[in-house]
């Protein structure tokens, strides 16, 4: 079987949808490896220090390219500035070891109706050009006897919107790990986003959203998606 239909069989659902989109409306362009972002073996061999010492390096020298002279006051700490950023904020989601720490509870309130967070607003960044990606998640599931804590909802958004994605990886990525963490099916996921690749270079179409969705469980009934958008609509 090629690559690419193998990555459609480990994510199209059991209504053929992937993400909420038809395999042919996405488009080659938008098609990726896998559901775990592509890292490289040895990923984590050096250590964060050295990593920022050498993205500095590099980056001054592609500021050098562009003919921007370091010696100014205003330019000469951007290269470890740069490199700080990437490694302890944008891209901290790359390191396993930032991955939130997660404490379930017993449902004692005996709660069986769906649960959503909405309007978690992240930041992310495109792997295709490394400009921002700015949008909303909203993330719903029911209970199968276990709960999470509001708050670690938006850290599991913002751990894996903290690296550098596509969106139908990032959707999956959130919610693969939710069904993982809460033992069940019953889980959803819809993220609304701009793209900066698309409204600030190339098309440059400031008013284009795009919407991706993951629909698990008991979640992949009209019913439960109409009542869902009913409360994020609300």
């Amino acid at each position: 079987m090629k690559e690419k239909e193998l990555v459609l069989e480990s994510l199209v659902n059991g209504n053929g949808i992937l993400n909420g989109h038809n395999h042919d409306e996405i488009g080659d362009d938008h098609m990726y490896t896998g559901v775990e972002t592509p890292m490289k073996e040895g990923a984590f061999n050096i250590s964060d220090l050295e990593k920022k010492e050498r993205i500095a390096d590099l980056f001054a020298q592609i500021m050098d390219v562009m003919g921007l002279d370091l010696a100014d006051d205003s330019l000469q700490g951007t290269p470890m500035r740069v490199a700080k950023m990437y490694i302890d904020e944008i891209f901290s989601g790359l390191d396993p070891l930032n991955k939130p720490k997660v404490a379930l509870f017993e449902n004692k309130y005996q709660y069986n109706q769906m649960l959503v967070e909405k309007d978690i607003t992240f930041y992310s960044n495109c792997e295709h050009h490394f400009v921002p990606i700015i949008g909303k998640a909203h993330v719903a599931y029911i209970s199968s006897g276990k709960v999470i804590g509001l708050s670690k909802l938006n850290r599991i958004v913002q751990y894996f919107a903290k690296r550098p994605q596509v969106q139908e990886r990032l959707t999956n990525q959130i919610a693969l790990e939710l069904q993982s963490i809460l033992e069940t099916e019953d889980v959803a996921v819809i993220i609304d986003a701009k793209h900066l690749c698309v409204s600030s270079r190339g098309i440059k179409d400031d008013t284009s959203a795009t919407v991706t969705s993951f629909y698990g469980g008991k979640f992949n009934s009209p019913e439960k998606i109409q009542e869902l958008y009913n409360y994020i609509n609300n």
